[in-house]
């Protein structure tokens, strides 16, 4: 099988190439983002291998449809970047890695909590700089605060396990209740989550029906000075809401790990360019904002398991097995340009 790894760094590369060897597969890696300009560098492969920003949408399945392209590897969890419906109308196998180490997340959700809280960042150019002082540090203590969980997938569970093991009240909201996660959280109706939680954190998927979940109108009903967390999506969140509850105090920290328009900036080294995008320049204006570049799931584990899984995904669909990885659209779902 050849197949072509689209949006690929060394370390993408590294750690297919090493798990690669029982396979055999012939791996070719672009380091451009795949889209319609660039589907044709797949031409003649049976699959391409893509990640978080990359365009599946309608123009660039039919572009890899006619290339030969038989077979989608997402090397994540979400699939909100790909036109289910016209690639089963295509003929076209879309499979991802649901769960590489919901640990890796969910901790660095948890260290942005907490570097946010006491301003270890600033805190350690200080003392590199011999400045000692502790005024602009202060931080308060995160046991018995109440916290937020919004999705109790695998990283939500996780998440809420840490939190719980803090000290904290765990208020969760999911469709879905689990179970297993009422002996560290309790389940509540999200309008009653967004009103009681000191911080929220987001562990949701990006659908239609959660895109721009955290709006004005959920901003106004949280607790003044809240502490909100992204780590899953960044269309989750209404960029320009949330400026605004910055602004005003409504919301008094934040830390990003995604955000919406992030496949023009994440991932690449931009440091001696001029970053046009207006939004994502006011954010690092504000003191109690952290950003960080899509690197939750970075960790040594993720990658491991995320090769391995993407790499039987494609075992499962040359040797025409059934994989419990597949991704299919949605019953009664017609072909769209997925935003």
């Amino acid at each position: 099988m050849k197949v072509a790894v689209f949006s690929a760094h060394s370390y993408d590369e590294t750690f297919l190439q090493e798990a690669n060897a029982p396979y055999g597969f012939e791996l070719t890696f672009f380091k451009s983002h795949l889209a319609p300009e660039t589907a044709r560098l797949a031409d003649g492969a049976d699959a391409v291998c893509v990640f978080v920003n990359d365009d599946l949408g309608a123009e660039t399945l039919h572009l890899l449809a006619q290339g030969g392209v038989r077979v989608v590897a997402l090397r994540c969890a979400g699939f909100n970047n790909v036109d289910l419906a016209t690639a089963e109308r295509l003929g076209i196998r879309v499979v991802r890695v649901p769960a590489y180490s919901p640990h890796a997340v969910a901790e660095h959700a948890v260290a942005l909590i907490m570097t946010l809280n006491r301003q270890t960042h600033r805190a350690y150019n200080r003392v590199r700089e011999g400045n000692f002082r502790l005024a602009g540090l202060l931080g308060f203590d995160v046991y018995g605060l109440t916290v937020g969980v919004v999705g109790t997938g695998k990283i939500g569970q996780c998440f809420a396990r840490i939190m719980h093991g803090f000290g904290c009240q765990v208020l969760a909201s999911d469709p879905y209740p689990n179970e297993a996660l009422n002996a560290y959280a309790r389940y509540v109706p999200l309008e009653t989550l967004w009103q009681q939680s000191d911080v929220i954190s987001l562990h949701c998927p990006l659908t239609p029906q959660t895109h721009h979940l955290v709006n004005e109108t959920a901003i106004n009903q949280m607790k003044p000075g809240v502490m909100l967390i992204n780590t899953s999506r960044g269309g989750l969140i209404d960029t320009a809401a949330v400026i605004e509850g910055l602004k005003h105090g409504q919301i008094g920290y934040l830390g990003l790990d995604v955000y919406e328009e992030e496949e023009h900036l994440f991932f690449e080294d931009l440091s001696g360019q001029v970053i046009h995008d207006d939004l994502f320049s006011r954010l690092l204006t504000f003191p109690h904002v952290l950003i960080t570049g899509h690197q939750a799931f970075f960790t040594r584990t993720a990658l491991e398991n995320i090769a391995q899984t993407t790499l039987n995904n494609l075992s499962c669909v040359l040797a025409d097995r059934p994989c419990p990885n597949q991704v299919l659209p949605p019953p009664g779902s017609v072909g769209c340009v997925i935003s």
